[in-house]
């Protein structure tokens, strides 16, 4: 069945729009649709507001769907409920219609996972209880299944059974990774539901607690070792993970992934767990790329659990980028698809599409400015500034001051220094920009302050005002 789409905008997006719809209607594999565009009377598409649309938008005629611009703020559901008709926010950028349309106007589904995060509290004999509640809780919003306390070598932990205890309280799942069998003792008769790591040399602590161990070799490196551990819980009837030990960058990486590989072929079922700290925490690089690639593995080999660890500064993130990762690499297993599309979540530093305007499409935009508002955009060439007078393009925003003549208004200067830097780097490292928006940093974007991205222009307002009395 065709669809009529009516399409809300502004007067400088009017023209583009009508362009890209066109193009995308032409598509032979687009499903078929009809559609119809209203320019509503705001001049930039972005300033759309619901309540604005629900004043001015009397009637949506033989519409099926109303799609207004993805940066239109306000409760949708009210003018579904004025209408009649569904109303949904189209993609930020106009320029991303054919994918929106690609995905029939539905975002993947990254509701499902296989793999648990066990994301592990290193310092945990130095803390509090409280303070070790705090950190499981931030680690539970960042995506962790269970809390893993962290025992340290020749470090006392007093507290280790009230802290399991007042981890289950709170409603965690709680593991316990220690060296010292009495730790792991201490920590089963507690309540743990994991206890990190048992060997074959060790495995008799399971016969004295319930709590399900994970094994590893008794010897580095050693798979018989594992092995004997693995079939001694498997003639017990003894739930387990094991775990071949993932090494470091030239300390035997490769090596253990092929351990991991031969594990996961010679036990089909069982589960399997990786600890990831030893490739986050020990790179420097960023954790965005390395939980990619780890979870591209880890779907492979069909591996169960990760044990995860935000230390570093620069893994600040590493569970949520975990996170982000199972969930991606589950979807695109599902879909039999390679992992793109589903998420910019990974992509911290670039953008797949950053330009989506040419430098001659901006200047056509440019010139049907009337007023000295400024825009700006930014293209592969670099950044474009423009209003009524003129547009000025630069790579450098020191370089477009002289043509902006803000020197008597400072918060009209200090608004467009702030959006300048912002293009700049964006430009910089192809990353995608839109006015008076943050750059999408993907897991690591902090939720923006809508209310102070646009406190300029009353204080801009005001100090124009002040000066004409």
């Amino acid at each position: 069945m065709t669809q009529n789409l009516l399409f809300l905008t502004g007067k400088l997006a009017e023209k583009s729009l009508n362009k890209v719809l066109s193009e995308v209607q032409s598509n032979p594999k687009t499903p078929p649709f009809k559609y119809r565009i209203l320019q509503i009377g705001v001049s930039v598409a972005a300033l759309m507001t619901s309540d604005l649309i629900g004043r001015r938008l009397k009637e949506t005629g033989d519409a099926d769907k109303v799609i207004v611009p993805g940066l239109c703020q306000g409760d949708l559901s009210r003018l579904e409920a004025q209408y009649g008709i569904p109303v949904e926010r189209g993609p930020n950028d106009l320029k991303d219609l054919p994918q929106y349309f690609g995905h029939a106007g539905v975002a993947p589904d990254l509701s499902r996972y296989s793999v648990d995060i066990f994301a592990e509290i290193v310092d945990a004999p130095y803390l509090s209880i409280e303070g070790i509640i705090l950190k499981a809780k931030h680690f539970q919003a960042q995506g962790a299944n269970v809390i893993d306390i962290g025992c340290l070598p020749s470090v006392p932990f007093p507290h280790l059974a009230d802290t399991v205890k007042a981890l289950k309280a709170a409603g965690f799942k709680v593991s316990v990774d220690s060296l010292n069998t009495d730790d792991l003792l201490v920590a089963g008769r507690a309540g743990a539901d994991y206890l990190l790591s048992l060997t074959e040399e060790t495995l008799w602590i399971a016969g004295e607690v319930a709590a399900t161990p994970v094994l590893i070799p008794a010897k580095p490196h050693s798979l018989p070792s594992l092995y004997r551990a693995i079939d001694a819980c498997l003639r017990a009837g003894k739930p387990f993970i094991a775990d071949a030990i993932l090494d470091p960058i030239h300390f035997g990486l490769t090596d253990s992934i092929v351990r991991y590989q031969k594990l996961r072929k010679k036990y089909p079922d069982i589960q399997v767990m990786m600890g990831i700290g030893n490739l986050t925490e020990l790179t420097d690089a960023d954790t965005t790329g390395i939980n990619a690639m780890l979870f591209g593995m880890i779907s492979e080999l069909n591996i169960n659990a990760v044990l995860a660890t935000s230390v570093s500064p620069h893994a600040v993130n590493a569970i949520a980028e975990a996170d982000i990762a199972r969930r991606t690499m589950y979807a695109a297993k599902q879909d039999e698809r390679l992992p793109r599309g589903y998420t910019n979540g990974l992509l911290g530093l670039h953008d797949r599409r950053p330009f989506t305007y040419s430098e001659d499409e901006i200047k056509e935009i440019a010139a049907q400015i009337k007023d000295p508002s400024f825009r700006i955009q930014v293209s592969e060439s670099g950044m474009h500034v423009y209003n009524r007078d003129g547009i000025f393009e630069h790579t450098d925003p020191f370089a477009l001051y002289p043509h902006l003549k803000v020197d008597d208004d400072a918060s009209h200067a200090f608004y467009l220094g702030v959006e300048l830097a912002r293009a700049q780097i964006a430009w910089q490292l192809k990353k995608r920009y839109v006015q008076d928006q943050e750059l999408d940093w993907g897991v690591a974007s902090e939720v923006q302050n809508k209310v102070a991205k646009t406190a300029h222009r009353e204080a801009s307002l005001k100090e124009k005002r002040d000066k004409n009395r």
